[in-house]
């Protein structure tokens, strides 16, 4: 529908203009934290599919060499993996936090290795735990 002005052109009023832009708003802020939660859940789930196959390989690694590995190196070096995965908390696959088996209990007592892996970021989960603690 047009309207026409004062001076014959067609247009809106500012009032019509201001009505859309407050519904726009209300649709964006409503869509926005959805969207952001979305993308956090896909994080998560990258997250967690990591850890599984990393510890899985870790467990692989030692059953087969009956030592664990080193460092993550030594699973990719292997043939493992073709990479070490990315955190996706901390965007780098370098900053993984590692914890070492202790020597009385681990495969090899002379080198113990690689025990489990976790991410390095402090940061809490949608669940409400640290990522850290995963």
């Amino acid at each position: 529908m047009e309207r026409r002005t004062r001076s014959g052109r067609a247009g809106f009023t500012i009032i019509e203009l201001m009505v859309v832009m407050a519904i726009v708003l209300v649709i964006l802020s409503v869509a926005v934290p959805l969207y952001n939660k979305s993308v956090i859940r896909a994080r998560e789930t990258v997250l967690h599919q990591n850890l599984t196959t990393m510890r899985a390989v870790i467990d692989e690694y030692t059953y087969d060499k009956q030592k664990a590995p080193q460092n993550l190196e030594d699973i990719v070096r292997e043939g493992y993996l073709r990479q070490v995965p990315m955190d996706p908390m901390v965007g780098n696959n370098t900053s993984w936090k590692i914890i070492m088996e202790e020597a009385a209990a681990s495969v090899s007592q002379a080198e113990p290795g690689i025990f489990d892996v976790r991410s390095s970021s402090e940061k809490i989960s949608l669940e409400g735990t640290k990522y850290s603690e995963w």
